[in-house]
């Protein structure tokens, strides 16, 4: 299992500890990538998609579907399905069949349908992944090494338990180029008037909650901003909260900075799961990055 649908095993798992037990369901996670390079695999110049439906058919013996279900993915390019009762998820498999109007996206056509893979069973719980969706471009981007070639998708699944190719509609323009440039910038940079342009992803306003997770949500509560996060110190779960905030910006604005967006999130709720020395130490990591070195400094323009 690839290291996004291990975060969103993990990610789903805490959740499902705070929810009543008593009912039986079953949850099927996933993310979405572009594939920028058209080389049908995850790499480094792949980002997550938001705003993209997914589909996911069951079908059975005779190649009949039996059920479907359409999810949206979130800001970081993740989605979830519930279904209560436990049903049976076997022949299912999961495809790109779209955007949200209005969401950006890769422009092209969507990768091959992933099946289904039960990854964990406890009393009336059962966890699914479905391994990296992938959506590409018309062509590969102009950044992408020379040695990318387009792959041509596989042809869609012809035996019977599996459902039948989803038609997808087109999809709208793909957003900008990833910043490629090496960049890492400390909170007082991020916090500055003149910056304010470059928070695209995350906005000042959302809530912690959202960003990070049930675990954020405990520790800091539902009504914190990440503007107000970013105002933390002196307490040491405030300084993490500060620093993750800082690292999860540099993440979004330059693809070398050394943690990904989704690996700060998995730090994140990792020190919250631990002990105070582990949120210190966290704290301290992601400040590390933030500061950055004498060949990885602050690339932030004043905004116009």
């Amino acid at each position: 299992m690839d290291f996004p649908n291990t975060l969103l095993f993990t990610y789903f798992l805490i959740l499902s500890a705070a929810i009543d037990g008593a009912h039986a369901y079953a949850m099927v996670t996933g993310s979405v990538f572009c594939d920028q390079c058209k080389d049908g695999q995850r790499s480094l110049f792949d980002y997550p998609l938001s705003g993209v439906k997914v589909t996911m058919a069951c079908a059975n013996s005779n190649g009949q579907i039996t059920m479907r279900r359409e999810e949206t993915t979130n800001w970081f390019g993740s989605y979830a399905m519930r279904f209560d009762d436990i049903p049976d998820l076997t022949g299912c498999y999961a495809q790109v069949s779209g955007s949200e109007e209005g969401s950006t996206g890769c422009s092209a056509a969507a990768g091959p349908a992933q099946s289904v893979r039960l990854m964990f069973r406890m009393f009336d719980m059962e966890m699914y992944a479905v391994d990296s969706l992938l959506s590409q471009p018309a062509q590969p981007m102009s950044f992408c090494p020379r040695s990318s070639t387009p792959v041509p998708s596989p042809p869609s699944p012809s035996t019977p338990t599996r459902p039948p190719s989803f038609r997808l509609p087109p999809l709208p323009p793909a957003p900008p180029v990833p910043f490629l440039e090496a960049s890492a910038c400390s909170h007082e940079k991020w916090t500055a008037p003149e910056y304010k342009c470059h928070w695209k992803v995350v906005n000042p306003d959302m809530k912690v909650a959202v960003v990070f997770g049930p675990l954020a949500a405990e520790k800091y509560g539902t009504d914190m901003t990440v503007w107000e996060g970013l105002q933390g110190r002196g307490d040491p779960y405030r300084t993490l909260l500060r620093e993750a905030i800082t690292s999860l910006l540099n993440s979004y604005n330059s693809l070398l900075f050394p943690y990904h967006t989704l690996s700060v999130i998995q730090h994140m709720s990792l020190a919250l799961m631990g002990s105070q020395q582990n949120v210190l130490l966290t704290a301290l990591r992601f400040r590390r990055a933030n500061s950055g070195s004498p060949n990885l400094t602050c690339k932030l323009t004043p905004c116009k």
